[in-house]
């Protein structure tokens, strides 16, 4: 018969588990509870809410057809270009310039390691520094910029918010005055060649009036027409002054001879005027009068297409410098930069929550890796 067990008794693997809890989880957490609740500064957050508003005009040459296209008035640039600037190394730069950033952060140092930086600090490791104590929220779908910037007291946080504003609407004035200036230069541009094109075109339709002798096709046509429509009248007459005479007249009568004459004369005319608008007439030219048209007709519309690039052009440039005039990229801070009351960060318990709850996912790993190499063995 089996022995009754005895008390169960703690080995040394469970005083080495208990050794490891308090020195892996306890421990750690007794010191980031001290660095949190003791030597960590108080951070005040000030945050503000803003977007780059466009003042949108449409361009005369886009109402007249699109004869012309414009790059100016601040097109491609959007709220993703600021959130890329606030973000980078030269904003950082201009804060630093006009508020000492290793001068405010440096006053919790030593004793601060997390959230405070050296004095000697270079700029790559204050640009690091500066990635912590900025945050941005950036909708793309609606351009909207939410800041946030931590600092020791709430003054500071609100200034350099404040400042990083002003820097940002400085480089929307830059882009502002660019884009003001390209819009210039290319409305200039076209302007000078829509102006070169109304020359030409001008220019070939006069040589075309100088050679065919012809000021307006179009009304030598219709004063033709009336000519033809002249003769028809007087044949018509004629015929009928010939049907009037009695059958009885002789053939050789003066009169009948003379009307029979006239017919044939105007019948012939008609036929020749006719034959003026026909591809075989004007046989004095090297062209037939269709061709001739054809070739007017083709001047005519590149006249009236280079009036209408004229015209689109000159509307261009003054709505050009009517946008040069007016400032047509701003910054629209819908939240202004807030003073903060109250010391949000660090978050303390929630840091501290983090941490005891990694140490003891951390610890149950491992004891569970020793175990089961325990068991194995």
């Amino acid at each position: 018969m089996r022995p009754v067990a005895g008390p169960a008794m703690l080995k040394r693997r469970h005083y080495g588990l208990m050794l490891s809890f308090l020195a892996l989880v306890i421990l750690p957490g007794i010191v980031s509870a001290f660095y949190l609740f003791v030597l960590a500064n108080n951070q005040y957050a000030s945050r503000a809410g803003f977007t780059i508003r466009q003042e949108d005009g449409n361009s005369a040459s886009a109402i007249l057809g699109g004869l012309s296209f414009l790059t100016g008035s601040g097109q491609g640039v959007n709220a993703g270009v600021l959130n890329e600037f606030m973000q980078s190394q030269t904003m950082m730069e201009k804060v630093d310039a006009r508020i000492d950033l290793r001068a405010h952060y440096k006053q919790g140092w030593p004793t601060d390691v997390v959230y405070s930086i050296w004095e000697d600090a270079t700029t790559e490791e204050l640009f690091r520094f500066w990635k912590r104590i900025l945050r941005l929220s950036y909708d793309s779908s609606s351009g909207l910029i939410d800041l946030t910037v931590k600092a020791l007291d709430p003054d500071t946080a609100q200034q350099i918010a404040q400042v990083i504003l002003e820097e940002s609407q400085i480089m929307i004035n830059q882009l502002n005055d660019t884009s003001r200036r390209d819009a210039l230069i290319n409305t200039n541009r076209e302007l000078e060649q829509a102006v070169a094109n109304l020359r030409v075109a001008r220019g070939a339709l006069t040589v075309f009036r100088a050679e065919s002798r012809i000021v307006d096709p179009i009304a030598d046509i219709q004063g033709r027409l009336g000519v033809v429509s002249n003769l028809q009248q007087q044949l018509a007459q004629a015929l009928i002054e010939l049907d009037l005479l009695d059958p009885s007249t002789r053939v050789d009568d003066p009169r009948r001879a003379q009307l029979v004459r006239q017919i044939e004369v105007i019948r012939n005319r008609i036929e020749q005027e006719r034959n003026f608008f026909g591809t075989t007439g004007n046989s004095n030219s090297d062209d037939s009068y269709p061709e001739m048209m054809a070739k007017y007709e083709g001047l005519s519309v590149d006249l009236e297409f280079a009036e209408r690039n004229y015209t689109a052009a000159l509307a261009a440039k003054s709505s050009a410098i009517s946008n040069a005039n007016r400032q047509s990229l701003y910054l629209a801070a819908y939240i202004p930069p807030t003073k903060a009351q109250d010391a949000e960060f660090p978050k303390r318990f929630t840091l501290l929550a983090m941490i005891m709850g990694f140490l003891l996912m951390a610890w149950a790993t491992l004891a569970l890796v020793y175990y089961s190499l325990r068991d194995r063995g």
